[in-house]
């Protein structure tokens, strides 16, 4: 089968800049690059064919014999392609430059303080934290004690003995990155032992072991925003455990516990409870006097009449919107109740209430007794 023109197979002209070619060679060898499409063998053979055709047109003097003869100018040993050869003149350098966008892990070592600040940092803590439904309401401050890790003060946190310097790795010459053979490509990495730093401690700090943090607990004072909900997650940046050789601090995530309480239920930022009252006072009307989150008191007038169930609500009385300045608001739900162990007073009251009551005062009790009648008759 014919070979397919170089600057055809990377879709650009015989004038493309060498800039345009490597943009071109990207494109391509993103796109069917064997680690994003495993067992495609079409693919491959796309990205090999790219691969080719970008090792020819990026080297100077192999692009100038191929313009003048074509695949001819690298037949019988002409240009020592060799199989895959069109990798010649293609130097690694080139390849993880072309590469760095796709894997993120190749390139120079300009990268090698970020890489090591994310190996060498430290881990995040959680603390659990409860606290009541009226300290959620008002939001509180508390001291909080836990057990982390502390920059060393003997080696001010670089692991090292006082008035000793770090050796270069030996692992990786003190580049930070290793290269590795992986097929027909090579493969840059974060050095594994000195984790980018390209330094080794042989010197380490007595105190520290090298780690360049301690064990120790620690006290912080924490702000509990108001109108925080149970499962709220508040993050505290650099309050984790200390970095090792130098990494940054983890986090501290307070997780926080809102109890349940004895009245008030919340949901989102409303609240709502029952408020039982008797027979009389449900049909007769009256004032009830009810307790609120903040400590305070409110009124509410109970119409007559008031069925069981029916809800009133409070503006403004319920939780504080977290960062804001409003509220939420109050249900309260009333619950009739009906009365036990009636003295004879009592039930004598409520016979003689019976015998005077008509439909006209329950008209719920009329509408069903007229549904069950017509019921009966079909």
């Amino acid at each position: 089968m014919a070979k397919r023109d170089y600057y055809d197979v990377l879709g650009v002209g015989k004038n493309a800049s060498p800039d345009e070619l490597k943009s071109a060679y990207r494109k391509l060898a993103v796109k069917y690059h064997p680690d994003k499409n495993p067992d495609d063998k079409i693919a491959e053979d796309k990205f090999k064919e790219a691969s080719e055709a970008y090792g020819v047109l990026s080297d100077k003097s192999k692009k100038e014999n191929y313009d003048n003869f074509g695949h001819a100018a690298f037949e019988n040993g002409g240009g020592g392609r060799g199989g895959f050869g069109g990798f010649g003149g293609f130097s690694g350098a080139d390849f993880s430059d072309i590469f760095e966008d796709f894997f993120g892990d190749f390139g120079g070592g300009n990268r090698r303080n970020s890489s090591r600040n994310s190996h060498n940092r430290g881990s995040d803590l959680r603390y659990d934290l409860s606290i009541s439904l009226e300290e959620a309401y008002t939001g509180k401050k508390q001291n909080i004690q836990f057990s982390t890790t502390e920059k060393c003060n003997t080696c001010k946190g670089n692991g090292l003995k006082p008035g000793s310097s770090p050796d270069r790795c030996t692992y990786c010459g003190g580049n930070g990155r290793v290269r590795t053979n992986q097929g027909f490509f090579t493969v840059q990495q974060t050095c594994p032992q000195c984790a980018g730093s390209g330094e080794e401690i042989t010197n380490p700090c007595g105190d520290c072991n090298g780690q360049g943090n301690k064990q120790t607990s620690k006290k912080i004072s924490v702000t509990i925003p108001k109108g925080v909900d149970d499962g709220t997650r508040i993050r505290l940046a650099g309050k984790g455990e200390a970095g090792t050789r130098g990494g940054t601090s983890g986090d501290l995530y307070l997780f926080i516990n809102v109890e349940s309480h004895q009245l008030f239920k919340r949901s989102d930022v409303n609240l709502f409870f029952e408020f039982p009252i008797s027979i009389a006072d449900a049909a007769l009307g009256t004032n009830i006097e009810i307790p609120t989150i903040d400590g305070g008191k409110a009124k509410i007038k109970i119409p007559d009449g008031t069925q069981n169930g029916k809800q009133f609500r409070l503006k403004g009385k319920g939780m504080p919107f977290m960062r804001r300045g409003d509220f939420g608001d109050l249900y309260v739900q009333v619950k009739t109740e009906v009365p036990i162990s009636l003295n004879k007073e009592q039930k004598e009251l409520l016979e003689k209430f019976r015998k005077i009551d008509n439909e006209r005062s329950n008209p719920s009790i009329k509408k069903f007794f007229q549904k069950a009648k017509n019921f009966w008759k079909s």
